[in-house]
């Protein structure tokens, strides 16, 4: 006997559905109606439980943002040294992008983010909310001395977002054949030998 799904559930799978196939042919190109036929609904279906496409764009937006706060906070909690940390929540995203291939095509969409501008808003926070996270565990490397002291933390942690979506973007290009958290923490740790002071290079084994 199948079991009627609940409104929620329905919401899930259709969240999901909504990801999984803009990877398969791109977040401008999804339609409601390949939605629909996915999850085994009609249009209308698919419109009791959201009223129109954005809508569904934005309940993505929220699942995704959650899936990242999710993952950079249970990465940080993981060490205690600023470095680590840094080192262990850009190596979350990257493994999240690896995991969600969708995710940098959808929120780097300028089709639904000009169509859709609560969208762009919410993708906007969450990325802010990122570079907040990554400013903070800079300036406290730079307090205890595992980075140098005239380092500006906000551009630093600019430099760390931009490799992430370079990376991301050559990843795609690439049919995803590149080892997105290889590649990402040989880069990576690059780029904190030149945040690093000479100490701190040899205490914490900051280097390529």
């Amino acid at each position: 006997m199948r079991t009627r799904k609940t409104a929620e559930d329905r919401k899930d799978q259709i969240i999901e559905t909504a990801i999984r196939l803009a990877d398969a042919v791109g977040p401008d190109r999804l339609t409601t109606d390949m939605i629909a036929k996915d999850v085994g609904l009609t249009q209308p279906g698919i419109f009791r439980h959201f009223p129109k496409k954005e809508n569904i764009w934005q309940a993505v937006a929220v699942h995704l943002s959650g899936q990242m706060s999710k993952a950079w906070g249970k990465a940080q909690e993981t060490t205690t040294s600023p470095v680590d940390q840094l080192q262990a929540v850009i190596m979350a995203q990257l493994n999240l992008i690896q995991k969600t291939p969708a995710l940098p095509g959808i929120i780097f969409s300028r089709e639904l983010h000009i169509e859709n501008k609560i969208l762009r808003q919410a993708f906007f926070k969450i990325m802010n909310h990122f570079h907040t996270r990554l400013t903070k565990i800079i300036q406290a490397a730079i307090a205890e001395g595992q980075f140098k002291k005239d380092l500006p933390p906000e551009d630093a942690a600019f430099l760390l977002i931009g490799m992430i979506q370079s990376l991301a973007m050559r990843w795609s290009l690439s049919g995803r054949t590149i080892d997105l958290p290889a590649t990402g923490a040989r880069l990576l740790a690059l780029q904190l030998e030149g945040f690093a002071t000479p100490d701190a290079t040899r205490q914490h084994g900051i280097k390529r």
